[in-house]
């Protein structure tokens, strides 16, 4: 698998590729290093992602927190499984319950605060992956998670960033336990300054000695429940006590002899296959990688990937289509055909009828692959915080519709539009790498973005995230970082597309983990790369 690479390609970077038989790699080194731990044990890779991923809500908590969502893609030596554990609406939750709230001509639920919050799911995701696939006692996962909340961390460079930005608005710190939480001294924490965070070091433990019970059908669910009563929010005990997690079959698209498998609806995942769908009938490969014609293509492919998914993706259970019409090989070719080279277009969907997140990656030498995922969404998600409990909120709910008649219209019970998703590559129905970039709507531009690198391109993993990324935002405009070479953005400008350069080194263009199989696991390993984007290690022995 190592010969297609081209090992001397790269890019001005922090970061190089990371070899070894047991891998993790994840956006904060404290993390790696807790994944690594269980490695070290005796443990697998499932119990490296769910140390990895404890370890995350205490050290980026802009991104995560015991409150998130999560989703997973797992190759167990065998086989692929998917786990959605994105949180369901509270049954209080109905398009009167807002209405009545915000009024009449309010769009969606709340942005920040109670009525953001849809039940989280990643503590049971954790204890899901643990049940049917970990191999180490549960408590001893989250063993490095306490330890860092008890004795607290210096705060990094890009996490404090993210911080210092959420301090200065009201939307957040207005929230009820926020500003006591991740204020601590009136502000946000600077750089190398002592966080600690005993509340959520007390729910971790009760987390570890019920098995994940205490979380949904315990201590900690009745102060969740009683603290969203006092705050006029919706949420019961029995909502959490109802909550579980869904074992699912990914869904895939073909692409340059390999298979990229997402997470099903509903999630934005199917986006990024329909973009490689779509792409497979242009031979980027005869381009050169950052030439405006190979960025055109892919900016235009996913602009109509967005189109239908945007359209059309919600809850399984309410969408009017399938994801297999979305991804029919010959609705893909006549999307295809909609893209003009030589102009820059703004799409609208089609009709196939007619025809705040982290992401961490594991794998281990007996050839078990983890691509993990969890989000509070936006940064600092609901805002709100659980006094005494540590447990941060997502916002979710607001990735409902309040517009009658769309897929995504709040119900009770109902799953929201989800961002975050985990993908996985296959050749030939065997394992070949598991990864993500996270960031919003960035992550199935960055899955298309950087696969097309690695497979059209051959640069290898850590060269392929180390390279300058678009991002699409709506119409006409996209994004750019300022290492994009300059006579691509003016190509691309002259094309027609409304180009805005800049630097952001937390979200606007995603962070990515990467850990690409190179033969058998026992014998050649792994090699992994970590998105220089962020604070993050990829950790291997």
């Amino acid at each position: 698998m190592t010969s297609s690479f081209d090992w001397s390609a790269g890019y001005p970077s922090q970061r190089v590729p990371v070899f070894g038989r047991n891998v993790v790699s994840t956006s904060h080194p404290y993390a790696a290093q807790a994944g690594l731990r269980m490695l070290w044990k005796g443990g697998n890779a499932v119990d490296a992602a769910i140390a990895a991923a404890a370890a995350m809500t205490i050290v980026e908590p802009c991104s995560n927190g015991l409150g998130s969502d999560a989703f997973a893609i797992l190759w167990d030596g065998h086989k692929l499984h998917g786990l959605n554990a994105s949180g369901t609406a509270p049954q209080g939750w109905t398009p009167d319950y807002f209405r009545g709230k915000y009024g009449s001509d309010a769009r969606a639920p709340a942005k920040r605060g109670w009525d953001s919050v849809t039940v989280p799911g990643a503590v049971a995701s954790w204890v899901a992956l643990s049940e049917r696939f970990g191999k180490l006692a549960f408590a001893d996962l989250l063993e490095p998670a306490i330890e860092i909340a008890e004795r607290g961390y210096a705060v990094p460079w890009i996490v404090r960033q993210k911080w210092a930005m959420a301090a200065a608005l009201p939307e957040l710190t207005d929230q009820p336990g926020f500003a006591d939480t991740f204020l601590p001294r009136g502000r946000a924490p600077e750089v190398g300054e002592l966080f600690r965070f005993p509340g959520a070091a007390r729910t971790l433990k009760l987390i570890a000695e019920t098995y994940g019970e205490a979380f949904y059908r315990g201590e900690v669910a009745r102060a969740i429940a009683a603290h969203a009563k006092a705050h006029g929010g919706a949420m019961t005990e029995a909502d959490l006590a109802g909550y579980r997690p869904e074992w699912v079959d990914p869904i895939g698209q073909d692409y340059a002899g390999h298979r990229l498998h997402e997470i099903p609806p509903n999630g934005q995942g199917i986006a990024a296959l329909i973009a490689l769908g779509i792409l497979s009938h242009f031979d980027l490969s005869a381009m050169k990688a950052d030439s405006v014609q190979a960025q055109h293509l892919q900016i235009e492919a996913m602009k109509l990937a967005f189109a239908d998914t945007y359209r059309y993706v919600s809850d399984a259970r309410s969408m009017e289509l399938t994801p297999e019409q979305m991804l029919d090989a010959e609705y893909l070719f006549q999307r295809a055909k909609l893209i003009d080279p030589k102009r820059a277009q703004d799409f609208r969907a089609g009709n196939p009828v007619k025809g705040g997140t982290i992401y961490l990656t594991a794998a281990d030498e007996s050839g078990m692959m983890v691509s993990f995922i969890q989000s509070n969404y936006m940064g600092f998600g609901s805002g709100v915080v659980v006094p005494g409990y540590g447990v941060s909120l997502q916002n979710r709910g607001h990735g409902f519709s309040l517009r009658d008649g769309s897929p995504n219209l709040v119900a009770p019970g109902k799953r929201p539009f989800h961002t975050i998703i985990p993908a996985f590559l296959t050749k030939d129905g065997a394992p070949v790498m598991s990864f993500g970039v996270m960031g919003g709507n960035m992550q199935p531009q960055g899955h298309m973005q950087t696969l097309v690198r690695m497979l059209d391109f051959r640069q290898e993993p850590q060269a392929a995230c180390d390279a300058p990324r678009w991002r699409f935002n709506q119409g006409l405009s996209i994004n750019v970082e300022a290492t994009m070479p300059a006579a691509t953005r003016e190509g691309l400008r002259a094309l027609g597309h409304q180009v805005e350069s800049f630097q952001d080194s937390y979200q606007d263009f995603g962070a990515g983990q990467f850990i690409w199989r190179l033969g058998d696991p026992a014998v050649e390993g792994y090699v992994a790369a970590s998105d220089p984007r962020r604070d993050g290690l990829a950790a291997a022995f």
